[in-house]
C-alpha cells in the first residue's frame, strides 16, 4: 500500500511539471503565397493559416488600402518565426505569435527601393530571400546573416 501511494505521489509530482519536447522544427519547407482578400486576410488552408495583414501594407507603404490584390509571401522559419514580404516591400517581417496574434518580434531592411520579385526558401537553419533568381540575404530569428 505504502508503494503504491508513493507511486501515485510520485505520478502527480512529475505529471505537474512542464514537459519539454526538443528538439522541434516548425519550418515550412516552401513559401506559401497567398492573395490579399476583399477584407485583407491571407490564407493558407494547407498550414490552416490565417491573418489579416492591412497593418502590414499600411506600415510598408502608409496607406490602408495598398492590400487589394497583393500577394503575401509567407514562410516559417526553424525556430516557429514567420517570415513576411510582398512585392514592393522595402522591409522583411518577423513575426512571433502569442495569445491568438502575429507580433512584430523585427522589421529586417532589405532594399531602399523595395523588392520588385520577393521569395523565400528554406536553406535551414536560414530562410533565404531572393531576388528573382538572386539570392538577397539569408535570414534567421536573429536577423541578417549574410550569404553562404
Amino acid at each position: 500500500m505504502k508503494k503504491l501511494f508513493l507511486l501515485i505521489i510520485i505520478s502527480l509530482i512529475t505529471g505537474c511539471s512542464g514537459i519539454i519536447l526538443e528538439p522541434a522544427d516548425f519550418s515550412w519547407p516552401i513559401e506559401s503565397v497567398m492573395e490579399t482578400n476583399d477584407k485583407g486576410f491571407i490564407q493558407d488552408s494547407r498550414y490552416s493559416f490565417s491573418v489579416n495583414v492591412k497593418p502590414l501594407f499600411f506600415a510598408e507603404r502608409n496607406d490602408s488600402s495598398s492590400f487589394k490584390k497583393e500577394s503575401v509571401r509567407v514562410i516559417r522559419g526553424t525556430k516557429g518565426y514567420y517570415y513576411m514580404i510582398a512585392s514592393g516591400f522595402k522591409n522583411v517581417y518577423l513575426f512571433n505569435v502569442d495569445n491568438g496574434q502575429m507580433l512584430v518580434k523585427d522589421v529586417i531592411f532589405v532594399s531602399e527601393f523595395g523588392v520588385d520579385l520577393p521569395a523565400f526558401n528554406q536553406r535551414n537553419p536560414y530562410v533565404e530571400l531572393l531576388e528573382g533568381e538572386s539570392t538577397l540575404l539569408f535570414l534567421n530569428s536573429d536577423g541578417i546573416k549574410g550569404k553562404e
